[in-house]
């Protein structure tokens, strides 16, 4: 697929984004207490894919929020559903956003998306597993392997960005969004990994595995110095659960589905 490239300031920006961003950075400036580090691994231009930890529904916002004001507007996968919200579906599709069918067998159409934004020199973002961890401490899971496939088909920078408050703002699977006091929020941006070792494998299942492990790894690292403690030994594996894939799993315990 072939997108135009990005233009504007911040690179990538427009007239939707920068409508949205009008409303929602006074609000979240508002409502955080914000310690942005690492920010000079983030480029200021060319390709990049930012991959991140998934702990709330204000990820995607916060995220943007952070790249935005630090000279990039991303471009996210996201799932479909979203899409279709009256009103706010329309203004993520116009402001470039991308629709995944995630856990069906039209997700790899939005790998050839993000192909393509990569080509034209896009800010790619990429939360690798798919939903947000089932970790009961809220550490990184096992993800999915279409980062790995994605950095290695595209050679483009993976920037690994880890966060942590972002739940205390909007508590997992929540609604309801904290507004009596300011909640402060840690974004932490690292060095580009190097997916160099996996090169020309993009079909090959045990090193797509193997990436994605060393993707989700770089960014548990950064998660840990925020934190100020190690992530347990062993890592959630969502295929090892009985808890679905996908979908908010505490409504479903609610309604007794398994």
């Amino acid at each position: 697929m072939q997108f135009e490239a990005p233009k504007g300031k911040p690179l990538g920006t427009n007239a939707t984004f920068k409508f949205a961003a009008a409303i929602l950075i006074p609000v979240l400036s508002l409502l955080t207490k914000r310690q942005w580090r690492g920010v000079s691994n983030i480029p200021k231009s060319g390709p990049v894919i930012i991959i991140s930890n998934h702990i709330s529904y204000a990820d995607a916002l916060v995220l943007a929020h952070f790249l935005y004001a630090n000279g990039r507007a991303p471009r996210y996968l996201g799932k479909d559903s979203v899409f279709k919200i009256p009103v706010i579906g329309w203004i993520i599709k116009s402001s470039g956003q991308i629709p995944v069918a995630r856990e069906s067998d039209k997700a790899s159409h939005a790998l050839d998306s993000a192909l393509g934004l990569l080509k034209a020199g896009h800010c790619v973002g990429v939360y690798p597993e798919g939903t947000l961890t089932r970790d009961e401490n809220l550490w990184p899971m096992v993800a999915k392997t279409g980062i790995a496939r994605l950095a290695i088909m595209s050679k483009a920078p993976v920037i690994p960005v880890a966060q942590w408050g972002d739940q205390n703002l909007l508590a997992p699977y929540s609604k309801k969004i904290v507004l009596w006091k300011r909640t402060k929020i840690t974004y932490l941006a690292g060095a580009p990994l190097d997916f160099s070792k996996w090169a020309g494998k993009e079909d090959d299942q045990a090193a797509l595995v193997e990436a994605t492990a060393y993707a989700m790894a770089g960014i548990t690292k950064l998660l840990e110095e925020i934190r100020g403690e190690l992530a347990p030994a062993e890592i959630f594996d969502p295929h090892k659960s009985d808890l679905p894939r996908i979908g908010n799993f505490k409504k479903a315990k609610r309604k007794g589905i398994k």
